[in-house]
């Protein structure tokens, strides 16, 4: 028996609740996993899964077991991508989930710019705003403004990501623009519908703070449908800055409301625990921070207006 191969695959199977998925992962057959976890419960002589026709899930042994057989795996591949790094760069497939908003008009630019950095890795990128566990759905790493839903999970925070009221100047010379938060319930509003909170609403001036219903009369997934919309002078939407700063910069839309704040939200990189110093995941994130610094290159001239904080 190959110890260390058993007890990989016995991770990956404790990860992923799934015989199929760990195999498909590892890149072996199904019967391989299998034949590894029963030799590894012959040397512990003891079971290590509860198994059924529908499910597969860690006996009370094997929660203990994994929790040191999970650092064990990070430790060994935390030391051997520090010896590939002293002697190579790294090269192979990367599979991403990117948030659209990150995704459309600005991931192109740095995946362009990490390619050049490093070409031997190559990114295989699914834009979407689901919220996924990497490690079931097979993703190396997912890049979204939602916290880990599992405690196997890292999180690395990125930067911030802003939001504002806009409207078109059009709409605005039409209809006046809100005051206060709740005069927003008399305009027509188009609201992003994947937000923590969803239709709850918190905004803060100083010690004001306000909370309230905000349904909107249309809600989207697509940050830039809203923002599309919203230029044509329709209604007020609430965006990202990482999508409206130019069209605000532009004065095709104006902030609205900016003496009231809407919570931030954290942009980062979340990827399996037996990943985090996994040298292509690595290369990728320190790549980004490094590219975004403290203050996103979007949100600068925004808070030199004085329009986000």
């Amino acid at each position: 028996m190959d110890r260390f191969l058993s007890i990989e695959a016995f991770v990956r199977v404790a990860e992923t609740s799934s015989f199929a998925e760990a195999a498909r992962q590892l890149g072996v057959t199904s019967s391989v996993v299998t034949n590894r976890i029963q030799q590894l419960e012959k040397f512990v002589n003891a079971p290590l899964f509860h198994r059924s026709t529908r499910h597969v899930r860690l006996s009370e042994v094997g929660e203990t077991f994994y929790r040191e057989c999970a650092e064990v795996v990070g430790r060994v591949n935390e030391l051997t991508d520090q010896m590939r790094e002293l002697r190579a760069t790294p090269t192979g497939r990367l599979r991403i989930q990117m948030l659209p908003g990150f995704a459309l008009g600005h991931f192109g630019a740095a995946m362009a710019a990490f390619n050049r950095q490093y070409p031997g890795i190559q990114l295989d990128v699914i834009v979407n705003d689901r919220v996924v566990d990497p490690i079931e759905e097979g993703f190396d790493v997912a890049f979204q403004i939602f916290p880990p839903i599992s405690e196997s999970l890292i999180e690395r925070r990125l930067f911030t990501v802003r939001r504002l009221f806009c409207a078109a100047p059009s709409y605005v010379h039409a209809h006046g623009a809100p005051q206060h938060p709740r005069e927003l319930l008399q305009h027509t509003t188009a609201l992003y519908s994947g937000y923590p909170s969803r239709n709850r609403w918190t905004m803060t001036r100083s010690d004001e703070v306000v909370e309230m219903e905000l349904p909107g009369m249309i809600r989207s997934n697509s940050v830039h449908l809203l923002r599309d919309y919203a230029l044509t002078g329709a209604g007020i939407v609430c965006l990202p800055t990482l999508v409206a700063s130019d069209a605000l910069l532009a004065g095709s839309l104006l902030p609205i409301l900016t003496d009231y704040a809407l919570a931030a939200l954290n942009f980062a990189a979340v990827y399996p625990a037996t990943q985090r110093q996994a040298l292509k995941v690595k290369a990728l994130v320190e790549f980004l921070a490094d590219r975004l610094g403290p203050e996103p290159a979007w949100d600068v001239p925004l808070i030199e207006r004085g329009w986000i904080a």
